[in-house]
């Protein structure tokens, strides 16, 4: 079993948890990678292109307002179609990670179509900044191979899996995982399934209390709250006030440490190499 680091080795001084807001910008892949033919279906796709049109901008100046380093991963198709959007998010001083090419599974896929999803979307990502440090996949699937892929590819961290609250390294790959749930995830409470119509869209006001309940038990236990969002669902004008109040919450609790997705890795990766005297 990998060593776990106590709250005092993981964190900066005087801070207890920290947080990391990150944004899936999914846009319109998230509809295509499941259904190639929605490409004919615009009005589908509308719901997704609302959030390079539309949110993405709205939540770059909420980040700047309130001074928020936050995490946007983006799948290489996305950074190819809305390279002007991708141009924003990096030149505002966020963290740019990879999401896929083209958004799909890496369980739909053979290892060989794996591999080239990863290399293909990190020369998409390449055309913004020098290198990307983190991986999310799609949907948050992962398979046998995925890690050892991330580590030959020169990748720090993997943010996919809801196995823990705090960072811990993955053994043999020297990557970091920064795990994530459900649970704080905008698209499990807002993604009406216009397909079936089973889904009820949640009130802000539920979405809020769970975040709020989780955020503090993570505080509690000295973890890293992954607040996981997606431009298209909480870029709604009745949800920005939501991601607001995050914020707030994150900020104005003493002890919380809000940093990027990449800062955290980082700093549990020294933490963790402390303790099994790897450099």
């Amino acid at each position: 079993m990998a060593p776990r680091a106590d709250t005092a080795q993981l964190w900066p001084l005087g801070r207890e948890c920290a947080v990391a807001f990150t944004f899936d910008f999914d846009a319109e892949e998230a509809w295509i990678a499941g259904d190639p033919a929605a490409t004919e279906r615009p009005g589908r796709l509308s719901q997704g292109a609302y959030g390079a049109k539309v949110a993405v901008p709205l939540i770059l100046d909420v980040l700047a307002r309130h001074g928020v380093p936050a995490t946007f991963f983006v799948p290489g198709r996305v950074a190819e179609r809305h390279s002007g959007r991708v141009a924003e998010i990096v030149a505002a001083g966020h963290e740019l990670g990879h999401h896929g090419y083209t958004h799909t599974s890496p369980t739909a896929l053979t290892p060989a179509q794996e591999k080239e999803e990863l290399v293909h979307g990190m020369k998409a990502l390449s055309r913004f900044v020098p290198s990307v440090r983190g991986y999310r996949s799609p949907s948050w699937e992962i398979t046998s191979h995925t890690l050892a892929l991330l580590a030959h590819h020169g990748f720090d961290y993997s943010s996919n899996l809801m196995d823990d609250i705090r960072p811990y390294l993955h053994p043999g790959t020297g990557l970091v995982e920064l795990p994530v749930h459900w649970s704080l995830d905008d698209a499990p409470h807002f993604w009406f399934a216009e397909d079936e119509w089973s889904k009820k869209i949640s009130t802000v006001e539920e979405v809020e209390a769970i975040w709020r309940a989780e955020f503090e038990g993570i505080r509690r236990l000295g973890g890293c709250c992954v607040f996981t969002m997606h431009p298209q669902f909480i870029g709604r004008p009745g949800r920005l006030p939501l991601l607001e109040a995050m914020i707030a919450l994150a900020q104005e609790t003493p002890g919380v440490w809000v940093a990027q997705a990449h800062e955290i890795a980082a700093r549990a990766r020294r933490a963790l190499a402390s303790l099994t005297g790897a450099s």
